[in-house]
């Protein structure tokens, strides 16, 4: 047995360093493209002759094309392989930012439908070739680090293209950022990287029939089934908090630019927290980590139902917690993910579960939204909201011991 498994432990470490470094390129690329527009949308909305709010609505737009796209994405990976379909981001960000360029409202429509489809196709394109090079008791910790790369995009949006575009021009800004995109692009051409071991994946004709034979894959085992409802209640969540911390902040005596600097302080933290979290995922368990994540945000949301009387630096050591922990899921569960089954279905059994993690991304801000309308209190809201992590934790929670995972098995 020792003598079996030796080679593939000397030959799998030099492979994960270029896959692990590509994906987390690609994957700061994505969000980076994704939200270029947020930081700078004073400055542009002129130029498309709308106000500045439509960028909202041009998020919304790239998020449910990403959900359609992610649908497709097994098919696409299982017949052109998870290399090609990486190119296919990077090009579909490289086009839309060209056509973002433009500064035509329908183009920009065009465009933000192209990152849709980029930024859909990627995740699971990247499991595929993480899970093929990674140790399944390394992979928490791996697609942690490559899901890094959305904070690091953030980030980037956030302050890069602020300064850059009253320097050189928005366009050239937009323009600069394909390049970087192309050059991955044509690395990744002539390096084609790990390809997922094992027997093909037997696909249907037509994407519908494949988009139906994916989804039977997540709901034909109980344990994939929870990994994607926990991405739809944690996603939800998530883009909650991103998206009504400042207004929450603001909303109980902060200045903007005070409210601005603890949100840059949130990312960070969730930036950190994706990796820790990985690391005591592979330590634990993906499933006991995903019900600790859960009633670790149960208590910050009702926490922040009593902002108003917090001392100002609680507030944002509650928020910092909040936003380490409401970031870190994401590896942990795709990682989990690919425990139960086989090594060439990762990417469509991603894609699949993708679905409804990009669902709650659409649905979360939506119902916090609504909920405000009714309490007036962004705190209230979030107390309310709780109820979302405290069913993602039992769920995880109850999931601990079911089976065993694909790998144990014989």
């Amino acid at each position: 047995m020792s003598a079996a498994t030796s080679p593939a432990h000397t030959e799998r470490p030099p492979a994960i360093l270029p896959a692990l470094v590509t994906t987390t390129a690609v994957q700061t690329l994505s969000t980076a493209t994704a939200l270029v527009l947020t930081g700078i949308a004073p400055l542009v909305a002129g130029d498309f002759g709308l106000s500045a709010h439509w960028v909202g609505y041009q998020i919304s737009v790239i998020y449910s094309s990403g959900m359609l796209a992610s649908a497709c994405a097994g098919t696409l990976i299982g017949r052109f392989g998870p290399v090609r379909i990486e190119q296919l981001a990077l090009a579909c960000y490289a086009l839309a930012l060209g056509l973002l360029t433009c500064a035509n409202t329908w183009l920009a429509l065009a465009g933000s439908l192209i990152i849709g489809v980029g930024y859909g196709v990627q995740n699971p394109a990247s499991a595929q070739i993480l899970g093929a090079v990674t140790p399944p008791h390394r992979r928490s910790l791996i697609f942690s680090i490559k899901q890094a790369g959305v904070p690091l995009g953030g980030v980037l949006a956030s302050l890069l293209y602020p300064v850059l575009a009253p320097l050189i021009g928005w366009r050239v800004a937009l323009a600069i950022t394909a390049v970087p995109c192309l050059a991955l692009l044509v690395l990744l051409g002539r390096h084609a990287g790990p390809r997922p071991g094992g027997r093909r994946a037997v696909l249907a004709p037509g994407l519908k029939a494949n988009f139906l034979a994916e989804q039977r894959l997540v709901w034909g085992d109980r344990r994939l089934r929870v990994l994607a409802m926990l991405g739809m209640l944690y996603s939800s969540l998530q883009l909650s908090l991103s998206a009504f911390a400042v207004s929450m902040l603001v909303d109980h005596g902060w200045t903007l630019l005070q409210a601005g600097g603890v949100a840059g302080a949130m990312q960070a933290c969730g930036a950190v927290g994706r990796i820790c979290w990985g690391g005591v995922g592979d330590r634990f368990g993906g499933f006991r980590v995903l019900a600790l994540i859960g009633f670790v945000a149960f208590g910050c949301m009702l926490a922040l139902g009593r902002l108003d009387v917090l001392p100002g630096a609680v507030q944002v050591g509650i928020l910092c917690l909040f936003g380490f922990t409401m970031s870190g899921w994401n590896g942990v569960l795709m990682a989990e993910s690919t425990h139960y089954c086989a090594p060439e279905d990762a990417g469509r059994v991603i894609g699949g579960s993708l679905v409804y993690t990009f669902l709650g991304v659409i649905l979360g801000p939506s119902v916090m939204a609504a909920l405000y309308t009714f309490t007036g209190d962004y705190g209230v809201t979030f107390a309310g909201l709780s109820l979302v992590a405290i069913l993602g934790a039992v769920m995880a929670a109850l999931t601990v011991r079911h089976g065993a995972r694909y790998e144990s098995r014989t």
